[in-house]
C-alpha cells in the first residue's frame, strides 16, 4: 500500500487568486550548460504577456524535439529568480514522479496566455 503525502494546510480562495496561472506555448529550448542539474532552458510564448523564460529539470522525460510547439501550464507572476547564468521569469507545472517532471499540459490547444483558474 502506498505511503499518504501530508497535505499542505488550508488556505483561502483568496490567494489562490493571487497565482496568476496561464497557458503558454514553448517555441525555443536549449540546454542550460551552466545547470547544477541537468536542465533545459524554455522560451514560452503567453500571448499578450510576451515570451517568458524559465529553467526546467525535465530531462529525463523530454528531448530539446519533443518540447518546441507544445502547450504547458505555468505560473507567471512570481519574481524574476537568478538562476547560475539565467534569470527565470516564470514557473512551469509539472507532477513530480519517481522518474522525474512530467509536464502540465492543456488537452486541447487554446489561445496563448489565457489563465487557469
Amino acid at each position: 500500500m502506498k505511503e499518504a503525502t501530508a497535505k499542505k494546510p488550508l488556505i483561502e480562495f483568496s490567494d489562490f487568486e493571487k497565482v496568476d496561472i496561464r497557458t503558454g506555448m514553448i517555441v525555443d529550448a536549449i540546454e542550460f550548460e551552466n545547470a547544477k542539474k541537468p536542465a533545459f532552458k524554455l522560451y514560452i510564448d503567453f500571448g499578450d504577456l510576451g515570451i517568458l523564460k524559465t529553467s526546467a529539470q525535465i530531462t529525463d522525460h523530454y528531448s530539446i524535439e519533443d518540447l518546441i510547439g507544445n502547450q504547458i501550464i505555468a505560473v507567471v507572476n512570481f519574481p524574476p529568480k537568478q538562476i547560475a547564468d539565467f534569470m527565470s521569469e516564470c514557473l512551469v507545472l509539472g507532477v513530480l514522479g519517481k522518474k522525474g517532471i512530467v509536464l502540465l499540459s492543456t488537452e486541447q490547444k487554446t489561445p496563448n496566455g489565457l489563465k487557469i483558474g
